[in-house]
């Protein structure tokens, strides 16, 4: 059937992960209104954005254009079917290699807010809102993390995060950003030390967060205690002191192997 698309795991080779990764530095999600087909998946977790699947909102995978090097992971998106004026808003959790700028690719239950399932694609406009069940913004150090090597994500923000920093706690020194990875994951190559730590967060927006005392815990979501404020934003600072309290910790959903700085990537396209 038309708009129904199969996914199947394949290894993407280093040279295109270090193509991915170049464009990392200036891959951020647009704030404006897109135009595209809306089409759906049969969606169950293990997407590129190597996130828990939530149970408070439907899911998509966004183009490779908007995804942008996983700049898009974890922000909500408002599709709207613009044959009917039906929308649904869903949290991007994948990524959709071959769609066309613009497209998005939904979970089955997401398309059918808007559609008949029988119609398989259908045009669509879409922008990024408020993820506004999100709680407190989440840190997640990925399995296998140390002091010499770090990978670290950002959970349940309100809207996609273009920048993260980081500090040892009580140093005063100045911030050190870290990379991006197309697996949504921020990445210390050379590690950030034992921790804790205090980290600088930036919005899509502008906005920023200031938070303090994280602790290096592996593979516990670790709660912020504070979320950007909502409205327009436009260069909010928002300073925050958590020790990194413990939640209910969800296995890495993408399966790494190889070395540190250079490891194969999981990677789902159309059959």
């Amino acid at each position: 059937m038309m708009g129904i698309s199969t996914r199947v795991p394949i290894i993407v080779h280093t040279g295109l992960v270090l193509m991915l990764l170049f464009f990392a530095a200036v891959a951020r999600a647009d704030s404006s209104t897109h135009s595209g087909t809306g089409s759906f998946y049969f969606y169950s977790g293990g997407g590129n954005c190597s996130l828990p699947v939530p149970g408070y909102i439907l899911t998509a995978a966004m183009n490779a254009s908007d995804y942008a090097n996983s700049a898009a992971c974890g922000g909500v998106i408002e599709i709207t079917n613009t044959n009917n004026g039906r929308s649904v808003k869903v949290r991007v959790d994948d990524q959709c290699p071959e769609c066309a700028p613009g497209n998005v690719d939904l979970s089955r239950d997401a398309f059918a807010q808007i559609a008949d399932l029988a119609t398989g694609l259908v045009p669509i406009r879409w922008h990024y809102v408020a993820n506004d069940q999100a709680g407190n913004i989440k840190f997640y150090f990925e399995p296998g993390s140390s002091q010499w090597w770090a990978g670290v994500q950002l959970r349940d923000h309100l809207y996609p995060i273009t920048k993260l920093e980081y500090r040892a706690s009580g140093s005063g020194n100045a911030y050190t950003s870290i990379a991006r990875e197309p697996h949504n994951y921020f990445i210390a190559a050379s590690g950030m030390g034992l921790g804790p730590f205090d980290f600088r967060i930036t919005d899509m927006r502008g906005q920023v967060i200031e938070v303090s005392r994280i602790a290096f815990t592996t593979g516990v979501e670790l709660n912020s205690g504070v979320q950007f404020a909502g409205g327009n934003g436009g260069g909010t600072t928002v300073t925050g002191s958590n020790g990194g309290s413990g939640a209910a910790g969800w296995p890495v959903l993408l399966l790494l192997a190889g070395g540190l700085a250079l490891r194969l990537r999981r990677w789902q396209i159309f059959h």
